[in-house]
């Protein structure tokens, strides 16, 4: 009996572990890099009809649509993951879906992948707006140099209000902290207090820092208890000669709210890479103000981009292969 125990744990050594089946459009590179890190996954490339008929039996999608029709085919799906931050429904993607909510597949995302680029952004405007070179800027072909210092704005020692601070608002708090501002917080999780954030509070006493603000920077994920949450009203507790950046969903704050605090000269200015809708209609009325700068939602862009996004998803492969926990794991009911 000894010799047959003996045996069969012998055996289960040298067995490989069960192979798992994983859909990835991946390049040759990380094809080449996972036949090393993750022996036991099998990566699959699959589009169109493929899809349909690979699902069936896959164990994992990566930086695959997953549609609700799609969804009902795959029987044993354990793990999705999406290539953006933001895990609802728009235009590049499907996101989550009910079904998949209610399902124990596990989704990932790259919500801390786009974090460096996008806080840059959101200074890229707010120093643009401080500093003028919003005006001087689309001046300079004209070959002008106009006089005067007027307007101008120094950060150090004023007050920066982020709401959502995870991956994106906590490197904008470094940047504001880098700049000499008092930090506020607005999340739902505990975020820790340190020299980047003095204080944070929960969304339903957001009307309570707003006064403060010199400026307020959107970060927070769309989900359906962040929509709306800067509504008008909340343009109106903002300090007079503040500044509005919107940096992670259009449909966070009111377009007529914005519209009209702008148009009552309460805000200074306002840096929109989110506008709802997108792409923002010819004669909207934000494109009329000499002190609103608008990007086409392109701040996710960056020379590291594809060299992060290519690292979470060959980790989380891995990680998958090994049945380790996975990185950046979704609260499926909370949205991010």
């Amino acid at each position: 009996m000894k010799r047959l125990l003996s045996s069969l744990l012998l055996l289960s050594c040298v067995l490989p572990a069960q192979t798992r089946k994983v859909i990835a459009n991946l390049s040759p590179d990380m094809l080449k890099e996972l036949a090393v890190t993750a022996p036991n996954v099998k990566i699959v490339a699959a589009r169109g009809a493929d899809l349909a008929k690979e699902i069936v039996d896959a164990d994992a999608m990566v930086g695959v649509q997953l549609t609700p029709e799609l969804f009902k085919q795959a029987k044993q799906l354990k793990w999705l993951h999406i290539s953006s931050a933001g895990v609802e429904p728009h235009a590049e993607q499907v996101g989550l879906f009910p079904a998949l909510i209610d399902s124990d597949v596990v989704v990932t995302n790259a919500k801390n992948v786009y974090g460096p680029q996008i806080a840059d952004h959101a200074f890229a405007f707010l120093l643009a707006l401080t500093r003028r070179l919003n005006v001087t800027i689309p001046r300079q072909h004209l070959e002008e140099w106009p006089p005067g210092r007027n307007g101008m704005f120094e950060l150090d020692g004023k007050t920066a209000v982020i709401i959502g601070v995870g991956g994106i608002g906590s490197q904008i708090a470094q940047r504001a902290h880098g700049f000499g501002m008092k930090v506020i917080g607005v999340d739902i999780r505990d975020v820790p207090i340190g020299n980047t954030v003095q204080r944070v509070v929960p969304p339903d006493m957001l009307d309570s820092v707003l006064p403060e603000a010199n400026v307020v920077f959107i970060s927070v994920p769309h989900t359906k208890k962040s929509e709306g949450m800067m509504g008008p009203h909340e343009f109106e507790l903002m300090k007079q000669g503040s500044y509005f950046i919107a940096m992670s969903r259009g449909a966070i704050y009111s377009h007529a709210g914005l519209v009209k605090a702008l148009d009552s000269g309460r805000l200074a200015g306002a840096g929109l890479d989110v506008t709802d809708p997108e792409p923002l209609p010819k004669g909207d009325p934000l494109w009329k103000f000499p002190n609103v700068v608008i990007t086409p939602h392109t701040s996710g862009g960056s020379d590291n981009l594809q060299a992060r996004l290519n690292h979470i998803v060959s980790e989380n492969i891995r990680r998958f292969g090994a049945g380790l926990p996975l990185l950046n794991v979704v609260d499926k009911k909370e949205g991010f």
